[in-house]
């Protein structure tokens, strides 16, 4: 069943003049889709460990003009060194302290659609797809031309504050033409009481292109993250993908890897923390359509006090896909007797000569290395701290950018410690 104030807000939205009205019929067809789907239960397999009590119960509206900021944007505690920020604020494109790196063209969701002789890729995996597009209110390519490298990250700086139960809907196509390479920051912060962003991300890729995307989750307790991230690999590309997450009352990243060149490469990497009683979850396929590809999934989580996580990995190997090398690896540390995660790595292979792996490992510190760290004069605190970030360096230090890296480092620093 369908909250009725989504069909509210479904109203608004539509009666918004600044919205292309020849994008209404993706629009009503998409909404229609998403009622007749509904919320997921967990009566659905991919949804049985996740909770939308939250979602369902709780009214959201989507951002209108009261939402944007009143007076100037104080970004210094976001900031991040060597990298141009394009700036949105609880759904609010703030232009004049935005900025984008040489090689990279910035369209806006009209003239994307217009590029593209007025069609739109729309995802159809959950309904959460279908809900963005039906209420997507932050529409944007980020496009780069073939035979340019990228040198300087560009950074999507999503900022969610106010007492107001927000709704937004972004959705980002980011282009890549062929023999190009671009570092992309997708970076969530804020200190919202109560806000919902259903974010899609399509990111198509062409032939001999590289893409670093990191992804960091930093949101107040009262936040509900969805990203639900669509990849599309032609010949010879590499998507290197790394989530950091250490925010929000519920995220959940949907993420589907369509490797359909010969020679295209994913690696997949993730390290969530959790604590309080928040819960992450990871849904994740990597799907080799073609053969001669290598792919990925490596996550990490921590958890503390009564939070949960999810991590749902799966490999689909097609039949002309041979010569596939596919490896999965969840590894997660509990922190508390009351932590819980439920990890389910797949491997789902049609072609023969493959080389595929998965792997689980879920528990507590080692009780013997803090009995030797303790024994060599460091107190129990600091033994478990040596120890985690002994487990979660390893994922952290495959962040190849130093600016980056170290914004990251001191986030987990922060949490570690606390």
């Amino acid at each position: 069943m369908i909250p009725s104030h989504f069909q509210t807000e479904f109203e608004k939205i539509m009666k918004r003049d600044y919205f292309s009205s020849e994008i209404h019929p993706v629009r009503e067809k998409a909404f229609s889709r998403f009622m007749d789907m509904g919320l997921p239960t967990q009566k659905w397999e991919d949804w049985r460990f996740t909770n939308l009590s939250e979602l369902k119960n709780k009214k959201y509206y989507i951002s209108d003009i009261k939402d944007a900021p009143t007076k100037p944007i104080n970004l210094e505690k976001y900031k991040m060194e060597g990298v141009d920020t394009v700036v949105f604020y609880n759904g609010h494109y703030q232009k004049d302290i935005s900025s984008v790196p040489e090689g990279v063209r910035l369209l806006n969701g009209i003239e994307y659609f217009e590029r593209n002789n007025k069609s739109m890729v729309c995802a159809e995996y959950s309904p959460f797809d279908f809900l963005n597009t039906a209420l997507m209110d932050s529409g944007f390519c980020i496009l780069v031309e073939p035979n340019t490298i990228v040198k300087k990250p560009i950074r999507v700086l999503f900022v969610s504050n106010g007492e107001k139960a927000v709704m937004t809907n972004p959705r980002i196509d980011i282009e890549l033409g062929q023999s190009s390479s671009l570092t992309f920051v997708e970076h969530h912060v804020g200190e919202a009481s109560s806000y919902f962003q259903n974010e899609s991300v399509f990111v198509n890729l062409a032939p001999n292109v590289s893409l670093d995307h990191i992804r960091i989750q930093t949101n107040s307790s009262g936040t509900i993250n969805i990203e639900n991230l669509k990849v599309s690999q032609e010949k010879d590309s590499q998507y290197n993908f790394f989530q950091f997450t250490n925010g929000s009352r519920f995220g959940r990243t949907n993420l589907h890897c369509e490797l359909k060149g010969e020679g295209a490469e994913c690696f997949l990497n993730g390290l969530t923390l959790s604590d309080s009683k928040s819960q992450i979850d990871n849904h994740i396929i990597t799907e080799h359509i073609s053969q001669n590809c290598t792919s990925s999934q490596n996550f990490k989580a921590i958890l503390k006090d009564r939070s949960s996580g999810v991590f749902s990995g799966r490999v689909v190997v097609r039949k002309d896909a041979q010569k596939t090398d596919a490896k999965q690896s969840s590894k997660n540390l509990l922190l508390s007797e009351k932590a819980v995660m439920n990890s389910n790595p797949q491997l789902e292979i049609n072609a023969d000569d493959v080389k595929c792996a998965h792997s689980s490992t879920s528990g507590e510190l080692d009780q013997e290395a803090i009995f030797y760290l303790r024994s060599r004069g460091l107190d129990i605190q600091l033994s478990k701290q040596l120890l985690v970030r002994g487990f979660a360096m390893e994922k952290i230090n495959l962040i190849k950018n130093k600016p980056i890296y170290d914004h990251i480092l001191s986030l987990f620093e922060s949490w570690v410690r606390s």
